[in-house]
């Protein structure tokens, strides 16, 4: 009980704390509108076409190969009791 009185002490604490770092990445801009919302396809044809090198792709496909080896040595295991 001790524990947890503490910890809503402390996160109630910090709650009052002053973030300079937030204040300044935000820029002076507290009463700015918000971004305007775009539809999807918009978002979709600005970002590009992602490119993955063949560095890359050979280390997911080893990555995925040592997960399907470890998820069929867990299948294989005995259930524990």
């Amino acid at each position: 009980m001790r524990p947890a009185l503490i910890l809503a002490v402390m996160t109630a604490l910090a709650g009052c704390e002053q973030f300079p770092e937030v204040d300044a990445a935000r820029g002076g801009r507290e009463d700015a509108p918000p971004p305007p919302l775009l539809p999807l396809d918009e978002l979709l044809a600005q970002a590009g076409t992602p490119t993955v090198s063949p560095e890359t792709e050979a280390a997911l496909e080893a990555r995925a190969a040592a997960l399907r080896a470890r998820a069929a040595a867990l299948q294989a295991a005995p259930a524990a009791p």
